[in-house]
């Protein structure tokens, strides 16, 4: 029984660390579509998880809402942040300073 539910444990530990990879890569490449639409330069090559919960989706379902926080410039002289929300790993909505 314990090793069953160690094994369990391993396997959900695996699917997190996933589907954290997965939202991670998702997330940096909004961010860098959302910069070049507004034709801003994405800094820093990268995105920075700030907040995880478990929000309920459209259907009613528990899934993981994540925010990333990521910056970028207009002149190349100032640094502007901007941030961007994923439920489920997909994107739910962007924001950037103006």
């Amino acid at each position: 029984m314990t090793e069953m539910f160690l094994l369990l444990l391993v396997a959900a530990i695996a699917w997190f660390w996933i589907a954290s990879l997965l939202s991670l890569e998702t997330a940096t490449k909004a961010g860098k579509q959302a910069c070049a639409k507004a034709e801003l330069q994405f800094l820093d090559d990268t995105v920075a998880g700030t907040k995880l919960r478990l929000v309920r989706d459209e259907y009613g379902r528990r899934v993981f809402q994540r925010t990333y926080k990521f910056e970028f410039t207009e002149t190349g002289n100032t640094r502007l942040s901007g941030s961007l929300t994923l439920l489920n790993g997909k994107v739910e909505s962007i924001t950037m300073e103006g």
